[in-house]
């Protein structure tokens, strides 16, 4: 991967982060503090959704399967030291949500970055087999 892709990746990973972190500080009430369905439902959709998202940025740039965990982890990166940033100063950051929906909102980003980067990882396997 050229050092153009990588920066390329960090600042798409970096506008999804801050896209990302604008829509739950508007949406993630409803979805962390609302009824159990609400919840359970945004748990299985989001970390689909953004892996949907990254896999169809990795198609769009290009990067080879060899890449793709690489690639994936150069999206992630921004929005994991974002999230942690924010997580530790939630009512700041996401003044909406309740301090304790913090777990959750984690729960969700743990589930999201674990399915993104896992299928990145499969794919980087199968394409160096």
């Amino acid at each position: 991967m050229r050092s153009h892709d990588v920066v390329s990746l960090l600042m798409i990973g970096l506008m999804l982060w801050i896209l990302g972190s604008i829509y739950y500080s508007y949406r993630g009430q409803r979805v962390l503090e609302g009824s159990r369905m609400h919840y359970w439902i945004g748990f299985v959709v989001s970390p689909i959704a953004t892996a949907v998202i990254c896999i169809a940025i990795l198609k769009m740039k290009s990067v080879p399967g060899p890449m793709w965990a690489s690639g994936m982890l150069l999206l992630a990166i921004p929005g994991m030291i974002g999230e942690a940033v924010a997580l530790s100063h939630l009512p700041v950051f996401m003044p909406r949500i309740q301090a304790s929906s913090g777990g959750r909102y984690g729960a969700f980003l743990f589930a999201t970055y674990a399915l993104a980067l896992g299928i990145a990882e499969v794919v980087t396997l199968r394409a160096q087999l």
